[in-house]
């Protein structure tokens, strides 16, 4: 009889159990590519402000309101791109696919960096969300399908906790390139230099097309379906309705998922503008500065909150992590919009909100993988994770409209209650936890 430290052990070891170089190779490409994606996000987030203050320098009364309509039209984009790209890369594979969203993202991040109008920029911004929108869906997938069943969870969450670096570079390179500075590169703008360092990521694409390879399960999968076995569609979102099992699985993850996108984009994501509140009156640069270090110790609390929930997820369960993660996140968001009011407050309770809103999303990419089989798995992600982003995509704007009926801290304490959303979800979702990926 093992004793309960000998079982732990060998649960341990377990997890690790066939896990090869390649695997490892997997879960690292496929990191960095949504890495990549997350610092886009933040280049954006922390930019956004500057660019319309220099594209709108005749009305700096609309600001915040064209924030809302930027920060919207990105999140269009990316609800956009995911449905599109996950059903492409049930159709046409998972490596295939993050090439395409790679480029997509790297391309029109650089090119809002040249953008002359509100116009223009809310514009490449929509089209920078498509790219973005593709790649955690195909990434995903890919680990999911590629490494041992063992491995799995620990994977998926550390591809989410990675994602965290890539806000922290963006927040560092903040610091380095001020995005209020005038003329920082010759004529050219702080934000505007953040936006062109955007096109950087393009060069992952070499180890994407030359490392990864697809799936034995998508392959079987994808060849089957083109010899008629079983005449089932494949990447079909019709399909996720049509079986009682997808459609409540489907269901489950979209509340999960729009609980946590409309926390996160509607309210944890003006944490700049928060500090912009609390410093009100401070010159520019102090702004800056507080606003870079803080986001950069909110996304270390971010990286902590995914490891914790992986942890848990992994060895526990996923309903489990799932609920203490979504009330953690209620609370301490409603704590830090009331009573965030100088920068050493900033960098303390930033990283504890960090790491409740970020949790969540550790349980999107170890969750929603294990809802589908592999025929719709790229669809089903894509569709749980992305689809909410429509319905997350006004948040921004509402949180700009409640705050000129209240205080904008007690609009963002109102809209905190939408946690409780995926509490509810959770009556009816499966456990997962050491169960096979499912296939039908």
């Amino acid at each position: 009889m093992h004793t309960p430290a000998a079982a732990r052990d060998q649960q341990v070891g377990s997890v690790f159990e066939g896990v090869t170089f390649y695997h490892w190779l997997v879960v690292i490409i496929a990191s960095a590519g949504w890495l990549f994606d997350c610092m886009d996000q933040r280049l954006f987030i922390l930019g956004r402000e500057s660019a319309l203050r220099e594209l709108m320098p005749a009305e700096p009364a609309l600001i915040r309101t064209h924030i809302g309509y930027a920060t919207t039209s990105m999140i269009l984009g990316w609800a956009t791109g995911g449905i599109i790209f996950g059903m492409m890369s049930d159709r046409i594979g998972r490596v295939k696919t993050m090439v395409v969203t790679l480029l997509v993202y790297s391309i029109f991040t650089g090119l809002s960096g040249m953008a002359t109008t509100w116009v223009d920029f809310t514009f490449y911004r929509f089209l920078a969300g498509i790219g973005i929108g593709g790649m955690f869906g195909a990434a995903t997938t890919l680990v999911a399908e590629s490494v041992p069943a063992g491995f799995r969870a620990m994977a998926l969450g550390s591809l989410q906790a990675l994602s965290a670096l890539g806000n922290i570079i963006g927040s560092l390179l903040s610091l380095q390139i001020p995005p209020g500075a005038q003329n920082f590169v010759s004529n050219y703008a702080g934000w505007r230099v953040l936006f062109f360092v955007g096109i950087v990521p393009a060069l992952l694409v070499v180890p994407i097309i030359f490392v990864l390879k697809e799936p034995e399960s998508w392959l079987k999968a994808k060849a089957d379906a083109a010899g008629g076995v079983g005449h089932k569609n494949v990447g079909s979102p019709l399909e996720l309705f049509r079986d009682p099992r997808w459609r409540r699985h489907t269901v489950v993850g979209l509340f999960l998922g729009v609980s946590g996108m409309i926390g996160l984009w509607g309210i944890g994501f003006f944490s700049p503008e928060l500090i912009s509140t609390a410093l009100k009156g401070a010159p520019q640069d102090v702004v800056d500065t507080v606003r870079g270090w803080a986001t950069a110790f909110q996304d270390v609390g971010s990286f902590l909150g995914m490891i914790t929930f992986t942890m848990v997820a992994a060895f526990l369960s996923r309903r489990l992590a799932f609920l203490l993660a979504l009330l953690l996140s209620m609370f301490v968001t409603m704590f830090v919009f009331r009573s965030l009011n100088s920068a050493s407050d900033a960098y303390w309770m930033l990283p504890m909100m960090g790491f409740a809103q970020l949790a969540v999303f550790a349980g999107y990419s170890i969750y929603f993988p294990e809802l589908f089989p592999t025929r719709l798995r790229g669809t089903g992600v894509g569709f749980c994770y992305n689809t909410v982003r429509y319905l997350a995509a006004p948040a921004p704007t509402l949180m700009g409209y409640l705050a000129t009926l209240m205080s904008f801290r007690s609009a963002a304490v109102l809209m905190s209650t939408i946690y409780l959303v995926g509490v509810v979800a959770l009556i009816w979702a499966p456990e997962t936890k050491g169960k096979p990926l499912p296939e039908g």
